[in-house]
């Protein structure tokens, strides 16, 4: 039975934190206080080339893997454009146009059933 895309993406998720996590911990070369430097300096308006040259390297091969993980499950990743258009469905034949009520007709008034006020 295949994946389901949020599987798919769940575990490649994982594994690219974990991968991310990894080289940060290979980027402070076992100083503790590097490590929190490094994490530290994570916030959400850091640049890409603000990271670590590790955590870099980690997140370019995270993206490769996501891509080839998603092709080998089956699913089409396709390039930046936008998905093809749908054709559109053919117009049906037009049959004699209904009036609009306000047109000039009056409904005739309604009954009520018994015991309808």
């Amino acid at each position: 039975m295949p994946k389901s895309a949020t599987d798919v993406m769940n575990e490649v998720i994982l594994a690219a934190v974990t991968d991310a996590i990894e080289s940060l911990k290979a980027a402070s070369k076992g100083m503790p206080n590097s490590l929190l430097r490094d994490i530290n300096a994570i916030h959400p308006n850091v640049a890409y080339a603000d990271l670590p040259a590790e955590l870099r390297n980690a997140i370019t091969a995270s993206v490769r893997g996501a891509f080839n993980r998603l092709l080998k499950e089956g699913y089409t990743v396709s390039e930046g454009s936008a998905a093809p258009a749908r054709p559109l469905a053919h117009p049906r034949p037009q049959t004699e146009q209904r009036r609009s009520p306000r047109s000039g007709a009056r409904r005739p008034p309604r009954t009520r059933g018994p015991g309808k006020r």
